[in-house]
């Protein structure tokens, strides 16, 4: 049974009741973290049962496996990187990400991001960009456009810090061979 009053727990604390199998703890740390989760999906998405699926994916996830959190860095973090994953599966079929995610991607609601790089597309930039792998694009995305660590990138691609570091390093590289 649900309390009625709101659980004031932290994501942490919600975690390791959810360990406990702790129902309540799940439906407070979806409540909290669902909308947010949604709308940023969303951006990357604009199939509205993708995204319905992707988060109730991401929460269920949480559910089997609380304890693959670390304990490291922001639990809302770790969320993102769980749904973005499950994203990347659910749109990736050996294609690029960033063309994929684009064709998946409603007109009317694109995002800032797919905004400027439909804008870059046929200028030196963009088919430079769209000549490297997806792999190496993915590392672009995350961390120049996305804006996240070298770690928080990592987490979300679930690929070693290590490897980011080496592709951003690649797609550098590659695109500065490009363009000059």
């Amino acid at each position: 049974m649900l309390a009625e009053h709101p659980d004031e727990r932290d994501d942490r604390a919600l975690l390791s009741a959810i360990a406990e199998g702790d129902r309540g703890a799940l439906h407070t740390l979806f409540t909290r973290h669902q909308p947010w989760l949604a709308a940023r999906v969303a951006q990357r998405c604009g199939d509205p049962a993708v995204v319905a699926d992707v988060v109730n994916d991401t929460f269920l996830t949480v559910w089997q496996k609380p304890r693959r959190y670390r304990g490291e860095g922001e639990v809302a973090a770790w969320l993102w990187g769980i749904a973005v994953r499950t994203l990347l599966h659910r749109v990736r079929p050996r294609k690029s990400v960033l063309e994929k995610l684009t064709r998946v991607r409603q007109e009317d609601l694109s995002s800032a991001e797919e905004m400027v790089l439909l804008r870059l597309e046929h200028t030196d930039v963009g088919q430079a960009l769209q000549r490297l792998s997806p792999e190496l694009q993915a590392v672009v995305r995350a961390t120049v456009i996305d804006g996240l660590s070298t770690t928080e990138a990592a987490r979300l691609l679930g690929i070693p810090s290590g490897t980011v570091k080496s592709r951003m390093s690649r797609a550098r590289l590659q695109l500065r061979e490009a363009l000059l």
